[in-house]
């Protein structure tokens, strides 16, 4: 009768010894599998989102979605890019999941039966990096909440303090902001503070003409409120306009120049095409009129003027109120 158990006993063995790579490779492998199917169905539920919403509004484009007559596509806009900022977190943050999981995997195949020694080493590790980590972990929580609530998202022109340009990823650490020259800013979630978003809603043209002081200001502002007006009637322009444009008057008074300022509501994204389009048609219809503007400075609202003028409501006019003294007072009254 033959004996096995040498056979088996060396089978075993071999078993034992290919066990330990086998199963890295295994976990690395499954790794890799759940994060390429878990990637696939975020981007097809991105996708199928940002799809619905262009078919809604039939545009094949998101940059036809700003440009376009139907009801409500400022919110469409908004949703397609927070759809796509939320992806991009989910992304990472399955990656940084899976990644935590797959070296947990890995160390419990290459030290056994370690749980505990291993909760020991965390314990230790961590008390030792606890403060350090707290930036990360400010980080995380801060891209989380900023995702969520809809501060930014990806293509957005925003102003992080640290970075100003075009967000190009939002991730569950860093965001990637773009500049107007082309520099890529990574900027950290913890370190943003404010955000100031100017592809939210609406933006407002602000352009600030400083006529001669001995010019005729009413004909200078009808004119220059009926090439606005023009504009806003144009075919090719007045799907970016979503208002008529508004003449606020007379801003400042000096001895060389009567600074009039004339508004108008935009789209966010089409504020800087609609500024520009409205000065050139200015300049031809100033110079048509033969007025010769003087040199006036750039001016910025900030604080409480630019507050003040948000709705661009003026304060009504009235007329002084006489002044009734005792010699103009009747006897009768004086009794």
């Amino acid at each position: 009768m033959i004996d096995w158990t040498p056979y088996l006993n060396a089978i075993g063995s071999f078993i034992g010894f290919w066990h330990t790579p086998l199963s890295v490779i295994a976990i690395i492998i499954g790794a890799a599998v759940m994060r390429w199917v878990l990637h696939r169905v975020i981007r097809r539920v991105v996708t199928r989102v940002v799809t619905g919403v262009k078919k809604k509004h039939n545009v094949d484009d998101t940059r036809e979605l700003e440009a376009s007559p139907l009801a409500s596509p400022l919110a469409a806009v908004r949703l397609v890019q927070r759809t796509r900022s939320l992806g991009s977190v989910l992304n990472n943050a399955v990656s940084g999941t899976i990644l935590v999981i797959a070296i947990l995997l890995i160390f419990n195949e290459i030290v056994p039966n370690a749980t505990g020694a291993f909760a020991l080493i965390t314990a230790a590790v961590g008390a030792g990096l606890g403060f350090g980590a707290q930036n990360i972990v400010r980080d995380v929580l801060n891209g989380l909440l900023i995702v969520a609530e809809d501060q930014l998202g990806i293509g957005d022109v925003v102003d992080l303090g640290p970075a100003t340009g075009v967000v190009e990823d939002v991730g569950i650490r860093i965001t990637q902001v773009r500049d107007v020259n082309g520099t890529l800013w990574f900027v950290r979630n913890g370190e943003i503070l404010r955000v100031g978003n100017m592809s939210h809603g609406w933006a407002r043209v602000i352009i600030d003409l400083a006529v001669p002081y001995d010019a005729d200001v009413d004909a200078v502002q009808d004119r220059i409120l009926g090439v606005a007006l023009d504009l806003a009637a144009n075919p090719q322009w007045r799907y970016r306009i979503l208002e008529k444009p508004a003449l606020w008057g007379i801003e400042s008074i000096s001895a060389e120049a009567i600074v009039v300022r004339l508004v108008m509501k935009t789209r966010s994204s089409a504020k800087d095409d609609v500024a520009r389009e409205l000065r050139y048609r200015l300049k031809l219809a100033l110079d048509a009129m033969g007025v010769r503007l003087p040199a006036l400075n750039s001016i910025v609202l900030s604080g409480f003027e630019g507050a003040a003028g948000l709705r661009g409501a003026k304060s009504q006019r009235t007329r002084p109120a006489p002044v009734v003294t005792d010699a103009d007072t009747p006897p009768e009254a004086k009794k």
